[in-house]
């Protein structure tokens, strides 16, 4: 108790390396202390009580249903503090609410337990089951909220919970795979119901057998894996989450996700589960709302608990119950399916109770008001600290679009203790400027700002664009360059000058995202393409048709078109990225900016970067200022014709650098134009 009062205090007296480097946040110290006090003080009253956080982040084992091997029998416990009764049907007594009433016990804890003697025939491996939760104003048939499978009636589409206990459990063979030896970080953003070419849903086995190998034969490392919990509604594209224990049962079985998370580990590549915490569908039926009669059992009570703008529950970070069910489900997540760690979904909307709506987070006073949520800023660093307790090389990003200063900084030195956050204004940089500039407007000022504008130590994933820019109502980035003519003018025998100018832009938002924007990198499934179409679920507004909720693969692997060129760009920068050590190195430099003839000029990790942004003007025997004498030749070149490009570069060419008294080391060199030239030292 003395030891953890001690640790509560010492955020009052000891220094903050996060206040020392940042000047700015001097005035918030105050607060910033006591936002940290605040985490500390709940988690020392958890290890006091419980004996440490891995403790109680363990309550999976102890609630929903778990085998008693002393007693010989199954225990099924539920926390309903507001009901009045609890029992347990399912097919195994004809969903009798009457024959197998639960006992209350303290804190709002109810159980049962069903001894082998008498249930080993009946409650079986596959065995339908609810709870029937009775309130003081009425009664409803409940799935469990730590279940950890559920199913769908194909007639009447309700789900119901299922009873799971495989007599084979599954083998892992991933043992001698380590998160840490990914390094950098290459992201392969994807959803395993469209990754399919089909016009249908598919599986967690289809992915494993026919996508894992192409993320890869494209140099990726890592999948972010989306839609992982149960959601009943499949174009909520997985967020609006119902059991938060259950792997889909729409793309297969749980041993399926396993086989899955292992088969990606033997090939070398990490799995991050795309988790949501930041809210909960409204549904009754399914998902955790009123599950005891009240409003405010895992939710805020009355409006707070309702998000204005996602039309779900939002939870209530302050209750020990809630940290304990959400901490206990990042444990369940890593220890039962080899999660590699997580992708936080909705970090803003957590940290602030206006959510980010409509608010610009350009004063860092806005950071420290009084909207901020301390209660879900203590859950993300006690999330933090758990994961990374139980996997210390495992990742976790933060999808914060707000910018709070120390969001992927150590706990002890005054952050959040995120390994990355995403880095979200540079997609919506693109955007902005395919949108609303043309092409020779564009400020190389403004690209050189937007790209390199983060926090000193604190690492990004740079992206030029994800799933939110894929969906229908928005546009992939190929889409927004090269529009309705990709249907028609895409053939490598056809020319197009429109197509021409999509596919050379392209390629240099690509690497120009990857090169500045951060440590890390991450694409969609089939961006790296230029993927044709948007996403669009099945619903009734598209007579329910799965066209748009798939992926076409086979477009990039035909010869006859120039998908093809964007995909051999793409496994050619992955490959340059990961054999140049480039997100390993600092912040890149600039070298030279030249906004009338559209010239930047950049060195990251010993790579010179060359850019010609101009519409038509290429440059013949530019003077590029460099930081070192030395050789260099090409290594990487968008206007190579292996990728769409017009074969304007001589790739043999070695370029010794020469001195003057005006530019110092400097080289010539002819720069067409919209190309992106990269050279390395010989």
């Amino acid at each position: 108790m003395a030891e953890s009062r001690q640790k509560y205090l010492d955020f009052y007296t000891k220094n903050i390396l996060l206040i020392d480097e940042d000047p700015l946040l001097k005035p918030y110290e105050t607060e910033i202390r006591a936002r940290l006090a605040h985490y500390q003080k709940t988690k020392s009253d958890i290890e006091d009580t419980f004996g440490g956080l891995p403790a109680f982040a363990s309550a999976y084992l102890y609630l929903g249903f778990n085998y008693d091997s002393a007693l010989k029998g199954w225990w099924y416990r539920e926390w309903a503090p507001g009901a009045v009764g609890l029992s347990l049907i399912g097919d195994f007594n004809g969903w009798d609410p009457f024959e197998h009433p639960m006992k209350k016990r303290g804190n709002g804890l109810w159980e049962i337990f069903l001894p082998d003697t008498e249930y080993a025939h009946r409650l079986i491996h596959g065995s339908r089951i609810k709870v029937h939760v009775k309130c003081l104003s009425h009664a409803m048939d409940r799935i469990p909220a730590y279940i950890r499978r559920v199913i769908q009636d194909t007639n009447t589409t309700e789900y119901s919970g299922q009873f799971w206990k495989p007599k084979i459990p599954f083998i892992w063979t991933d043992e001698n795979f380590k998160t840490s030896s990914v390094n950098p970080l290459l992201i392969y953003e994807c959803h395993p119901g469209m990754a399919q070419e089909k016009e249908g849903v598919g599986t967690w086995r289809e992915f494993a057998v026919k996508i894992l190998p192409k993320i890869k034969s494209l140099g990726y490392n890592c999948i972010q894996l989306m839609a992982v919990q149960e959601h009943p509604y499949y174009a909520s594209f997985g967020y609006h989450v119902s059991n938060f224990y259950a792997p889909s049962c729409r793309f297969g079985t749980p041993e399926d996700l396993k086989y899955l998370i292992n088969e990606a580990h033997v090939m070398g590549i990490a799995v991050v589960m795309d988790v949501v915490h930041s809210h909960a569908i409204k549904n009754f039926m399914e998902g955790l709302n009123q599950f005891d009669g009240t409003d405010f059992q895992y939710f805020h009570e009355g409006e707070r608990g309702n998000h204005p703008a996602w039309d779900s529950k939002l939870f209530n970070y302050g209750k020990r119950e809630v940290l304990m069910f959400l901490l206990s489900n990042l444990a369940y997540w890593i220890k039962e399916y080899h999660f590699d760690g997580f992708r936080f979904d909705g970090v803003t909307s957590m940290l602030f109770t206006h959510h980010g709506l409509g608010v610009t987070f350009d004063k860092y006073e806005k950071y420290f008001g009084a909207d901020v949520d301390k209660d879900a800023m203590t859950y993300l660093r006690l999330a933090n600290d758990l994961v990374h307790a139980i996997k210390p090389d495992a990742i976790t990003i933060a999808e914060d679009m707000s910018g709070l200063p120390g969001t992927c900084r150590r706990i002890k030195e005054g952050g959040m203790g995120f390994d990355y956050r995403l880095a979200m204004g540079i997609p919506d940089f693109w955007i902005r400027l395919l949108k609303h500039s043309k092409d020779e407007d564009w400020s190389m000022f403004d690209l050189w700002n937007t790209l390199t504008n983060r926090r000193f130590n604190e690492a990004n994933i740079a992206y030029a664009e994800s799933h939110d820019q894929a969906l229908v109502g928005d546009q992939t980035i190929a889409f927004r360059l090269m529009g309705p003519e990709m249907y028609y003018g895409m053939s490598k025998n056809q020319p197009n000058i429109h197509i021409d100018r999509g596919i050379a832009l392209h390629k240099i938002i690509r690497l120009l995202t990857i090169s500045l924007g951060g440590e890390s990198y991450l694409n969609f499934m089939g961006n790296e393409f230029g993927h044709p179409d948007w996403i669009d679920f099945p619903r009734e507004g598209n007579e329910w048709s799965y066209q748009y909720a798939r992926r076409q693969w086979s477009l990039s692997t035909n010869h006859d078109l120039k998908y093809e060129w964007l995909n051999q760009f793409d496994i050619a920068m992955i490959r340059f990225v990961q054999s140049s050590g480039l997100l390993k190195a600092p912040f890149a430099q600039q070298l030279m900016l030249n906004n009338d003839d559209k010239i930047l000029v950049y060195e990251r990790g010993g790579q010179i970067f060359i850019l010609n942004l101009h519409v038509s003007e290429s440059q013949v025997g530019y003077k590029v200022r460099l930081s070192k004498a030395g050789s260099y030749t090409v290594k990487l070149n968008t206007d190579n014709p292996a990728f769409g490009g017009h074969d304007r570069v001589d790739e043999s060419v070695v370029y010794h650098a020469e001195k003057s008294r005006k530019l110092g080391y400097f080289i010539s060199i002819y720069i067409p134009n919209r190309t992106l030239l990269v050279l390395g030292k010989v």
